[in-house]
């Protein structure tokens, strides 16, 4: 019901002239839905970066989803920050129908919002038997980096490392995302200035290498995660072009503007696509 509400007050909003979002090209011109979903559908790699607490964020990845599947069938997989590796199982179990509901949120460490914002895309990958990829890092061993560098990865078990981007990872300080995070974090020790980015950078590395692991060419992969993670193609844009440069990847980046009519110009040539939302959207969280 709430879903209902909430897409019949977007019509509503668009047929007053007070639309909630818009879309944007990296040149910074609109572009309609439709279009883009067209201009992306040879894409190997999507990466939705959304904001998560923003409701269209949420709203438009699973009609993304969908009109994305309509035109690739089986050949789309899918696969999200939101879910750790080492869950894996119990989402590919619960996909197959081997795990009912309750034991599936029961069992996996599901972010609060999951109900609302991430259900519909793993039930729709279950409806449709399409591949669910957990590819994030388990969060604790994140934090051992932003304690102790990548170098305190090494101590972990054979199976713990399945979990990650093999190692070493590579690294590399002065990409601007990265460089930002230091900025952000100078009221930290310096040990821990340095590793703040890096706790990033292993997150980044590990997305990239369970989307690859779990990609072939002819498909195209369809990855929800933070607008951070992908912005400026940098991230995990920048792990999957360090192990395969001639992939075609898209980036799709939320943003929230008081007002929506025109793209801020800081945005420009930093993603594929822009969704700008109105910022007093309500948020889901």
């Amino acid at each position: 019901m709430k879903r209902l509400v909430f897409l019949a007050f977007i019509l509503m909003a668009f047929s007053n002239g007070n639309p909630a979002y818009r879309l944007f090209k990296e040149n910074g011109k609109p572009i309609k839905y439709q279009k883009m979903v067209k201009q992306i559908a040879d894409a190997d790699i999507v990466l939705f970066g959304e904001l998560h607490n923003n409701p269209i964020s949420h709203w438009l990845e699973l009609q993304l989803t969908k009109d994305l599947h309509a035109l690739k069938g089986e050949k789309l997989i899918l696969g999200a920050e939101m879910f750790e590796a080492d869950n894996q199982e119990f989402v590919s179990k619960y996909l197959r129908g081997e795990m009912d509901e309750e034991s599936f949120m029961d069992t996996t460490r599901l972010w609060p919002n999951y109900k609302t914002d991430y259900k519909p895309l793993v039930d729709f990958a279950k409806e449709n038997q399409l591949n669910f990829v957990a590819s994030n890092i388990p969060r604790r061993y994140a934090s051992k980096v932003f304690k102790g560098g990548f170098e305190a990865l090494e101590e972990l078990s054979t199976e713990e490392k399945t979990w990650l981007a093999p190692l070493p990872v590579k690294y590399d300080a002065e990409l601007p995302g990265y460089k930002a995070m230091k900025k952000m974090g100078m009221h930290m020790s310096s040990k821990k200035l340095d590793n703040f980015p890096k706790a990033q950078a292993i997150k980044d590395a590990t997305m990239a290498h369970f989307i690859l692991e779990n990609w072939e060419r002819g498909q195209q992969f369809l990855h929800y995660n933070g607008a951070y993670h992908s912005d400026n193609y940098e991230g995990i844009v920048w792990y999957l072009k360090q192990a395969k440069p001639d992939l075609k990847i898209v980036t799709i980046y939320t943003a929230t503007a008081e007002k929506i009519r025109k793209i801020n110009p800081e945005l420009k040539g930093k993603n594929s696509y822009y969704i700008v939302v109105r910022d007093d959207m309500t948020k889901t969280y």
